[in-house]
């Protein structure tokens, strides 16, 4: 098979949605690191801020990355390249449900003390 199946329009749509969840992972990294000061003080809203904005931009870069990976391997058929495997989705997974993890704690605390 020689040229792309669906030309382009898959990896680079697969590539947008990865970007919009790397740029809403950056916003809501902005907006702890607006909102959190006045709830646990001006120490620990540092943490979760700058570990969100790290995260969306590692995203972006691995969202990248992988958009030429699966548009290579489109490209030749599929028959050279291997397509990118699970580890991007399954990193996500894990910082969302550890980021849940932390907003419940939070939450806990500040309605218990």
């Amino acid at each position: 098979m020689s040229g792309h199946f669906d030309p382009g329009l898959q990896p680079e749509r697969t590539e947008l949605a990865w970007r919009r969840t790397a740029l809403a992972l950056a916003v809501g990294s902005l907006v702890a690191l607006r909102l959190l000061p006045a709830v646990l003080g001006h120490v620990a809203w540092i943490a979760p801020g700058i570990a969100g904005l790290v995260a969306s931009g590692v995203l972006w870069l691995a969202a990248r990355r992988r958009y030429a990976g699966v548009s290579a391997a489109t490209s030749t058929g599929g028959d050279r390249v291997p397509l990118p495997d699970g580890r991007l989705p399954l990193a996500l997974a894990v910082v969302a449900t550890g980021a849940a993890a932390v907003g419940v704690v939070v939450v806990a605390a500040v309605a218990l003390g």
